[in-house]
Protein backbone atom coordinates (compact mmCIF):
# COMPACT_ATOMS: atom_id res chain seq x y z
CA UNK A 1 0.00 0.00 0.00
CA UNK A 2 1.67 3.35 -1.18
CA UNK A 3 2.74 5.81 2.07
CA UNK A 4 1.15 8.85 2.18
CA UNK A 5 2.07 12.20 1.28
CA UNK A 6 2.21 13.09 4.95
CA UNK A 7 4.34 10.27 6.07
CA UNK A 8 7.20 11.43 4.53
CA UNK A 9 7.02 14.33 6.64
CA UNK A 10 5.79 13.68 9.65
CA UNK A 11 6.18 10.41 11.97
CA UNK A 12 3.08 9.32 11.97
CA UNK A 13 -0.46 11.35 11.15
CA UNK A 14 -1.83 9.79 13.98
CA UNK A 15 0.85 10.30 16.32
CA UNK A 16 1.54 6.29 16.56
CA UNK A 17 4.84 4.96 16.92
CA UNK A 18 6.40 4.17 13.39
CA UNK A 19 6.60 0.34 12.69
CA UNK A 20 8.78 1.08 9.74
CA UNK A 21 10.68 3.76 7.68
CA UNK A 22 7.79 5.61 5.89
CA UNK A 23 9.32 5.56 2.31
CA UNK A 24 7.20 6.08 -0.74
CA UNK A 25 6.88 2.98 -2.78
CA UNK A 26 9.79 2.36 -4.82
CA UNK A 27 9.62 2.06 -8.42
CA UNK A 28 11.95 0.14 -10.97
CA UNK A 29 12.07 3.21 -12.98
CA UNK A 30 13.19 5.31 -10.44
CA UNK A 31 16.01 2.43 -9.72
CA UNK A 32 16.62 2.52 -13.53
CA UNK A 33 17.22 5.75 -13.75
CA UNK A 34 19.74 6.16 -10.96
CA UNK A 35 21.60 3.82 -13.00
CA UNK A 36 24.67 5.31 -14.59
CA UNK A 37 24.02 4.32 -18.25
CA UNK A 38 20.48 6.49 -17.86
CA UNK A 39 21.93 9.44 -16.01
CA UNK A 40 25.42 10.16 -17.36
CA UNK A 41 24.29 11.03 -21.03
CA UNK A 42 21.96 14.29 -18.94
CA UNK A 43 25.21 15.54 -16.88
CA UNK A 44 28.14 14.25 -18.72
CA UNK A 45 30.01 17.71 -18.95
CA UNK A 46 29.69 17.86 -15.04
CA UNK A 47 31.13 14.16 -14.28
CA UNK A 48 35.19 12.61 -13.92
CA UNK A 49 35.74 11.58 -17.78
CA UNK A 50 34.40 7.98 -18.05
CA UNK A 51 33.96 5.26 -20.75
CA UNK A 52 30.74 2.49 -20.76
CA UNK A 53 31.35 -0.84 -22.06
CA UNK A 54 27.91 -3.05 -22.63
CA UNK A 55 28.10 -6.31 -20.99
CA UNK A 56 27.56 -9.31 -22.52
CA UNK A 57 25.38 -12.34 -21.03
CA UNK A 58 28.58 -14.42 -21.05
CA UNK A 59 30.26 -11.51 -19.14
CA UNK A 60 27.61 -11.26 -16.68
CA UNK A 61 27.66 -15.32 -16.14
CA UNK A 62 31.58 -14.90 -15.51
CA UNK A 63 30.77 -12.49 -12.95
CA UNK A 64 27.89 -14.43 -11.57
CA UNK A 65 29.60 -17.89 -11.46
CA UNK A 66 31.57 -19.56 -7.70
CA UNK A 67 35.26 -19.07 -7.72
CA UNK A 68 37.45 -16.26 -9.39
CA UNK A 69 39.50 -17.82 -12.15
CA UNK A 70 41.32 -14.67 -14.55
CA UNK A 71 42.51 -14.52 -17.97
CA UNK A 72 45.97 -15.66 -19.09
CA UNK A 73 46.35 -13.34 -21.53
CA UNK A 74 46.70 -10.03 -19.21
CA UNK A 75 48.89 -11.12 -16.69
CA UNK A 76 47.94 -10.43 -12.68
CA UNK A 77 50.18 -7.61 -10.95
CA UNK A 78 53.46 -8.20 -9.91
CA UNK A 79 52.71 -7.51 -6.20
CA UNK A 80 49.76 -9.89 -6.24
CA UNK A 81 50.90 -13.25 -4.63
CA UNK A 82 48.70 -15.85 -5.85
CA UNK A 83 48.98 -19.35 -4.69
CA UNK A 84 47.03 -22.57 -5.15
CA UNK A 85 45.37 -22.02 -1.54
CA UNK A 86 44.43 -18.48 -2.34
CA UNK A 87 41.37 -20.14 -4.08
CA UNK A 88 42.39 -17.20 -7.22
CA UNK A 89 43.59 -18.72 -10.60
CA UNK A 90 44.70 -17.55 -13.90
CA UNK A 91 44.12 -19.68 -16.58
CA UNK A 92 47.82 -20.79 -16.84
CA UNK A 93 47.32 -22.20 -13.09
CA UNK A 94 48.25 -26.08 -13.30
CA UNK A 95 47.44 -28.05 -10.75
CA UNK A 96 48.64 -31.84 -10.20
CA UNK A 97 45.32 -32.60 -9.31
CA UNK A 98 44.05 -31.93 -12.47
CA UNK A 99 46.70 -33.62 -14.24
CA UNK A 100 48.79 -30.52 -15.59
CA UNK A 101 45.42 -29.62 -17.53
CA UNK A 102 45.52 -26.09 -18.14
CA UNK A 103 42.11 -23.74 -16.55
CA UNK A 104 40.17 -22.59 -19.81
CA UNK A 105 40.82 -18.84 -20.63
CA UNK A 106 37.33 -17.37 -19.50
CA UNK A 107 37.56 -14.35 -21.59
CA UNK A 108 37.51 -16.44 -24.81
CA UNK A 109 33.78 -16.56 -24.26
CA UNK A 110 33.60 -13.08 -24.10
CA UNK A 111 36.43 -11.38 -26.44
CA UNK A 112 34.56 -8.52 -27.44
CA UNK A 113 33.93 -7.07 -23.48
CA UNK A 114 38.12 -7.91 -23.16
CA UNK A 115 39.03 -6.35 -25.67
CA UNK A 116 36.63 -2.69 -24.97
CA UNK A 117 38.28 -3.13 -21.54
CA UNK A 118 41.98 -3.08 -22.65
CA UNK A 119 41.46 -0.26 -25.29
CA UNK A 120 39.88 1.97 -22.38
CA UNK A 121 42.34 1.74 -19.69
CA UNK A 122 44.94 3.13 -22.44
CA UNK A 123 42.51 5.57 -24.05
CA UNK A 124 42.20 6.84 -19.98
CA UNK A 125 45.88 7.32 -19.16
CA UNK A 126 46.27 3.84 -18.20
CA UNK A 127 44.86 3.91 -14.75
CA UNK A 128 40.87 3.68 -14.09
CA UNK A 129 38.76 2.62 -11.39
CA UNK A 130 35.17 0.72 -12.18
CA UNK A 131 32.04 -0.04 -11.49
CA UNK A 132 28.48 -1.52 -12.47
CA UNK A 133 25.40 0.13 -13.43
CA UNK A 134 25.23 1.34 -9.51
CA UNK A 135 27.91 -0.34 -7.35
CA UNK A 136 31.33 -0.11 -7.10
CA UNK A 137 33.05 -2.91 -5.69
CA UNK A 138 34.70 -0.79 -2.77
CA UNK A 139 33.96 -3.52 -0.28
CA UNK A 140 36.53 -5.59 -2.50
CA UNK A 141 39.53 -3.13 -1.93
CA UNK A 142 40.92 -5.43 0.64
CA UNK A 143 41.94 -8.21 -2.38
CA UNK A 144 43.61 -5.59 -4.44
CA UNK A 145 47.69 -5.07 -4.51
CA UNK A 146 46.97 -1.32 -3.77
CA UNK A 147 44.17 -1.61 -1.22
CA UNK A 148 42.54 0.56 -3.37
CA UNK A 149 39.81 0.51 -6.50
CA UNK A 150 42.75 1.89 -9.14
CA UNK A 151 42.74 -1.07 -11.98
CA UNK A 152 45.89 -0.92 -14.19
CA UNK A 153 45.18 -4.34 -16.38
CA UNK A 154 41.88 -5.83 -16.83
CA UNK A 155 42.71 -8.35 -14.17
CA UNK A 156 43.01 -6.03 -11.20
CA UNK A 157 39.37 -5.36 -12.69
CA UNK A 158 37.99 -8.57 -12.35
CA UNK A 159 39.25 -9.59 -8.96
CA UNK A 160 37.27 -6.37 -7.70
CA UNK A 161 34.27 -7.44 -9.77
CA UNK A 162 34.19 -11.14 -8.45
CA UNK A 163 35.02 -10.28 -5.10
CA UNK A 164 32.26 -7.75 -4.20
CA UNK A 165 29.04 -8.47 -2.23
CA UNK A 166 28.26 -4.62 -3.89
CA UNK A 167 28.36 -5.95 -7.40
CA UNK A 168 26.53 -8.91 -6.40
CA UNK A 169 23.75 -7.00 -5.27
CA UNK A 170 23.65 -5.33 -8.55
CA UNK A 171 23.06 -8.45 -10.57
CA UNK A 172 21.09 -10.16 -8.53
CA UNK A 173 18.86 -7.56 -6.34
CA UNK A 174 18.56 -4.68 -8.10
CA UNK A 175 14.64 -4.35 -7.62
CA UNK A 176 14.31 -5.31 -4.29
CA UNK A 177 11.86 -4.07 -2.43
CA UNK A 178 10.43 -2.23 -5.65
CA UNK A 179 6.28 -2.16 -5.85
CA UNK A 180 4.23 -2.94 -8.65
CA UNK A 181 1.65 -0.25 -7.20
CA UNK A 182 4.57 2.41 -8.16
CA UNK A 183 5.23 0.83 -11.44
CA UNK A 184 1.51 2.23 -12.17
CA UNK A 185 2.25 5.94 -11.47
CA UNK A 186 2.39 7.59 -14.55
CA UNK A 187 5.63 8.64 -15.66
CA UNK A 188 7.01 12.78 -15.25
CA UNK A 189 5.77 14.11 -18.73
CA UNK A 190 9.04 15.32 -20.99
CA UNK A 191 7.75 18.23 -21.21
CA UNK A 192 8.24 19.21 -17.46
CA UNK A 193 11.88 18.53 -17.87
CA UNK A 194 14.23 21.11 -19.12
CA UNK A 195 16.67 19.00 -20.76
CA UNK A 196 16.26 16.11 -23.32
CA UNK A 197 16.01 12.78 -21.51
CA UNK A 198 17.62 9.66 -22.34
CA UNK A 199 15.31 6.61 -24.43
CA UNK A 200 12.57 6.11 -22.19
CA UNK A 201 12.28 3.46 -19.28
CA UNK A 202 9.24 0.59 -19.35
CA UNK A 203 8.97 0.75 -15.84
CA UNK A 204 7.42 -3.38 -16.04
CA UNK A 205 10.55 -4.56 -18.10
CA UNK A 206 12.52 -6.53 -15.37
CA UNK A 207 15.81 -6.72 -17.97
CA UNK A 208 18.65 -4.26 -16.97
CA UNK A 209 21.13 -3.70 -19.87
CA UNK A 210 24.05 -3.72 -17.97
CA UNK A 211 27.21 -1.72 -18.20
CA UNK A 212 30.97 -1.71 -16.62
CA UNK A 213 31.76 1.94 -16.19
CA UNK A 214 35.43 2.66 -16.43
CA UNK A 215 36.25 6.36 -14.65
CA UNK A 216 39.45 7.53 -15.21
CA UNK A 217 41.37 7.78 -11.83
CA UNK A 218 41.45 11.03 -10.30
CA UNK A 219 45.38 10.92 -9.63
CA UNK A 220 45.14 13.85 -6.34
CA UNK A 221 41.97 13.21 -4.88
CA UNK A 222 40.72 14.86 -1.89
CA UNK A 223 38.06 12.15 -0.07
CA UNK A 224 37.36 15.11 2.42
CA UNK A 225 36.20 17.00 -0.10
CA UNK A 226 33.26 14.38 -1.40
CA UNK A 227 29.57 14.88 -0.40
CA UNK A 228 26.90 13.27 -0.12
CA UNK A 229 22.91 15.34 -0.66
CA UNK A 230 19.71 14.22 -0.38
CA UNK A 231 17.01 15.45 -2.68
CA UNK A 232 13.34 15.17 -1.36
CA UNK A 233 10.56 16.73 -3.69
CA UNK A 234 13.01 18.35 -5.54
CA UNK A 235 14.16 20.40 -2.84
CA UNK A 236 18.32 19.95 -1.50
CA UNK A 237 17.23 19.33 2.27
CA UNK A 238 20.45 17.94 3.56
CA UNK A 239 23.91 17.67 3.06
CA UNK A 240 27.25 15.61 4.85
CA UNK A 241 30.45 14.57 4.18
CA UNK A 242 31.28 11.14 2.57
CA UNK A 243 34.55 10.44 4.49
CA UNK A 244 33.77 9.76 7.89
CA UNK A 245 36.66 11.34 9.58
CA UNK A 246 37.13 14.67 11.20
CA UNK A 247 38.93 17.44 9.08
CA UNK A 248 39.26 20.44 11.16
CA UNK A 249 39.59 22.49 7.72
CA UNK A 250 36.18 22.14 6.82
CA UNK A 251 33.60 24.36 9.50
CA UNK A 252 35.79 27.09 8.18
CA UNK A 253 34.33 25.91 4.42
CA UNK A 254 30.58 24.65 4.72
CA UNK A 255 29.60 28.36 3.94
CA UNK A 256 31.13 27.95 0.40
CA UNK A 257 30.97 24.36 -0.07
CA UNK A 258 27.36 24.85 0.62
CA UNK A 259 26.47 27.85 -1.87
CA UNK A 260 28.30 25.58 -4.24
CA UNK A 261 26.64 22.37 -3.93
CA UNK A 262 23.02 24.91 -3.94
CA UNK A 263 23.71 26.55 -6.54
CA UNK A 264 25.15 23.60 -8.80
CA UNK A 265 21.58 21.36 -7.77
CA UNK A 266 19.24 24.36 -8.70
CA UNK A 267 21.62 24.69 -11.86
CA UNK A 268 22.09 21.29 -13.23
CA UNK A 269 19.55 18.87 -11.12
CA UNK A 270 16.91 20.42 -9.83
CA UNK A 271 14.70 20.53 -13.07
CA UNK A 272 15.98 17.43 -14.71
CA UNK A 273 16.26 14.29 -13.24
CA UNK A 274 13.14 12.63 -13.90
CA UNK A 275 12.39 11.76 -9.81
CA UNK A 276 11.80 14.24 -7.14
CA UNK A 277 13.35 12.19 -4.99
CA UNK A 278 16.79 11.00 -4.86
CA UNK A 279 20.10 11.24 -3.33
CA UNK A 280 23.37 12.44 -5.14
CA UNK A 281 27.07 12.41 -4.73
CA UNK A 282 29.50 15.60 -5.30
CA UNK A 283 33.13 16.36 -5.44
CA UNK A 284 34.31 19.75 -4.86
CA UNK A 285 38.58 20.07 -5.28
CA UNK A 286 38.19 23.57 -4.95
CA UNK A 287 36.27 24.97 -1.80
CA UNK A 288 36.47 28.84 -3.17
CA UNK A 289 33.82 30.91 -4.91
CA UNK A 290 35.26 29.64 -8.72
CA UNK A 291 35.59 26.25 -6.95
CA UNK A 292 33.79 23.45 -9.48
CA UNK A 293 31.40 21.05 -8.69
CA UNK A 294 31.56 17.60 -10.13
CA UNK A 295 28.75 14.57 -10.14
CA UNK A 296 30.17 11.65 -9.23
CA UNK A 297 26.85 9.41 -8.47
CA UNK A 298 23.33 9.50 -8.48
CA UNK A 299 21.87 7.08 -5.94
CA UNK A 300 18.12 5.55 -5.32
CA UNK A 301 15.58 7.37 -2.62
CA UNK A 302 16.04 3.66 -0.85
CA UNK A 303 17.11 1.89 2.45
CA UNK A 304 20.03 0.78 1.14
CA UNK A 305 21.64 3.83 0.39
CA UNK A 306 23.88 4.90 2.94
CA UNK A 307 22.72 8.29 5.02
CA UNK A 308 26.12 8.24 6.34
CA UNK A 309 25.96 10.89 9.24
CA UNK A 310 22.36 11.44 8.89
CA UNK A 311 20.10 8.26 9.43
CA UNK A 312 16.85 7.46 7.59
CA UNK A 313 14.03 8.60 9.81
CA UNK A 314 15.06 11.74 10.05
CA UNK A 315 15.84 12.41 6.58
CA UNK A 316 12.69 11.32 5.70
CA UNK A 317 11.00 13.40 8.82
CA UNK A 318 13.02 16.68 8.01
CA UNK A 319 11.08 19.91 7.90
CA UNK A 320 11.86 21.44 4.44
CA UNK A 321 14.18 24.50 4.36
CA UNK A 322 12.07 27.50 5.33
CA UNK A 323 13.04 29.47 2.18
CA UNK A 324 12.43 26.62 -0.16
CA UNK A 325 8.83 25.86 1.32
CA UNK A 326 7.96 29.73 0.46
CA UNK A 327 9.18 29.47 -2.87
CA UNK A 328 9.89 26.63 -5.24
CA UNK A 329 10.99 26.59 -8.49
CA UNK A 330 8.73 26.23 -11.31
CA UNK A 331 10.49 22.98 -13.59
CA UNK A 332 8.39 24.18 -16.93
CA UNK A 333 10.27 27.57 -17.19
CA UNK A 334 13.58 26.79 -16.23
CA UNK A 335 15.42 27.36 -13.04
CA UNK A 336 14.79 30.10 -10.33
CA UNK A 337 17.35 30.91 -8.77
CA UNK A 338 16.73 31.42 -4.72
CA UNK A 339 19.12 33.11 -2.61
CA UNK A 340 20.40 30.89 0.62
CA UNK A 341 19.68 33.28 2.93
CA UNK A 342 15.77 34.11 4.51
CA UNK A 343 16.77 37.77 6.40
CA UNK A 344 19.02 40.31 5.30
CA UNK A 345 20.34 40.74 8.97
CA UNK A 346 20.93 36.49 9.80
CA UNK A 347 24.68 37.53 8.28
CA UNK A 348 25.01 40.43 10.42
CA UNK A 349 24.33 39.04 13.36
CA UNK A 350 26.84 36.28 13.59
CA UNK A 351 29.22 37.45 16.16
CA UNK A 352 33.22 36.87 15.98
CA UNK A 353 32.72 34.49 19.16
CA UNK A 354 30.26 32.11 16.84
CA UNK A 355 32.71 32.08 14.13
CA UNK A 356 36.01 31.02 16.26
CA UNK A 357 33.56 28.58 17.69
CA UNK A 358 32.52 26.95 14.37
CA UNK A 359 36.47 27.23 13.08
CA UNK A 360 37.41 25.25 16.06
CA UNK A 361 35.00 22.30 14.94
CA UNK A 362 34.14 21.90 18.49
CA UNK A 363 30.12 23.57 17.86
CA UNK A 364 26.87 21.61 17.19
CA UNK A 365 27.76 18.90 13.83
CA UNK A 366 25.07 20.73 11.78
CA UNK A 367 25.34 24.41 10.15
CA UNK A 368 21.33 25.02 10.51
CA UNK A 369 22.14 28.71 10.02
CA UNK A 370 18.43 29.21 11.44
CA UNK A 371 16.61 27.28 8.76
CA UNK A 372 18.56 28.23 5.42
CA UNK A 373 19.19 26.37 3.03
CA UNK A 374 19.96 22.45 3.40
CA UNK A 375 21.11 20.82 6.89
CA UNK A 376 25.10 20.77 6.52
CA UNK A 377 26.58 17.88 8.49
CA UNK A 378 30.39 17.14 9.10
CA UNK A 379 32.16 15.26 11.37
CA UNK A 380 33.23 17.16 14.16
CA UNK A 381 35.93 16.89 16.85
CA UNK A 382 34.35 16.29 19.43
CA UNK A 383 31.90 13.59 17.88
CA UNK A 384 32.73 9.63 18.08
CA UNK A 385 32.12 9.44 14.36
CA UNK A 386 35.76 11.00 14.27
CA UNK A 387 37.41 7.99 15.79
CA UNK A 388 35.79 5.37 13.83
CA UNK A 389 39.41 3.55 12.86
CA UNK A 390 38.86 0.58 15.04
CA UNK A 391 36.00 -0.73 12.81
CA UNK A 392 37.31 -0.80 8.84
CA UNK A 393 34.78 0.14 6.81
CA UNK A 394 32.88 -2.92 5.05
CA UNK A 395 34.94 -4.75 7.40
CA UNK A 396 31.43 -7.26 7.14
CA UNK A 397 32.02 -8.00 3.69
CA UNK A 398 35.24 -9.58 3.90
CA UNK A 399 33.47 -13.16 5.92
CA UNK A 400 31.17 -14.99 4.18
CA UNK A 401 27.57 -13.68 4.79
CA UNK A 402 26.60 -16.59 6.86
CA UNK A 403 29.10 -16.39 9.35
CA UNK A 404 28.06 -12.09 9.99
CA UNK A 405 24.39 -13.21 10.07
CA UNK A 406 25.45 -16.06 12.61
CA UNK A 407 27.45 -13.39 14.56
CA UNK A 408 24.65 -10.70 15.16
CA UNK A 409 22.79 -13.18 16.69
CA UNK A 410 25.43 -13.49 19.60
CA UNK A 411 27.44 -16.58 21.20
CA UNK A 412 24.37 -18.55 20.32
CA UNK A 413 23.89 -18.21 16.82
CA UNK A 414 27.76 -18.94 16.49
CA UNK A 415 27.11 -21.92 18.28
CA UNK A 416 24.75 -22.94 16.53
CA UNK A 417 26.71 -21.95 13.02
CA UNK A 418 29.40 -23.99 14.23
CA UNK A 419 27.10 -26.97 14.77
CA UNK A 420 25.98 -26.93 11.48
CA UNK A 421 29.52 -26.58 10.02
CA UNK A 422 30.34 -29.75 11.75
CA UNK A 423 27.73 -32.18 10.46
CA UNK A 424 28.25 -30.38 6.95
CA UNK A 425 31.72 -31.36 7.27
CA UNK A 426 31.23 -34.96 8.87
CA UNK A 427 28.59 -35.66 6.01
CA UNK A 428 30.86 -34.63 2.95
CA UNK A 429 34.11 -36.88 4.83
CA UNK A 430 31.17 -40.18 4.70
CA UNK A 431 30.66 -39.60 1.28
CA UNK A 432 34.34 -39.51 0.45
CA UNK A 433 35.07 -42.19 2.57
CA UNK A 434 32.16 -44.00 0.73
CA UNK A 435 33.36 -43.06 -2.70
CA UNK A 436 36.72 -44.87 -1.72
Amino acid sequence: MPVAEADLVSPSASGAPLTRLPFPPISRSHILHCSFHFWHPLYRSTTPKARLIPLSPSFLAYLRADGIVLPSSTPPSPSLDIDDDSGIFTSSSTSDTDDDEETPDPSLEWPDVHASIISTIAELDGSVVPKLNWSAPKDATWIAATNSMECRIPNDIYLLLKSSDFITHDLEQAFDGCSEEADDTPPLESSSLSSPQPESINSRDTSIPYYLVLRKTIPALITSLEFRCFVRRRRLLCICQRDLNHYAFLPSLLSTLKSLIQDFFEEKLQSTFPDENFVFDVYVPQANERGRVWLIDINPWAQWTDPLLFSWLEVLTMPEPVLQRQTLPDINHGVIRLSLGTHEDNTSSTTESDAETESDGSSNSDTDDGEEGPVFRVVRRDDPEAYTFNTPQFSAHKLPKDVVDAGADGEAGLREFMGRWRDIVSRQDREEAEDD
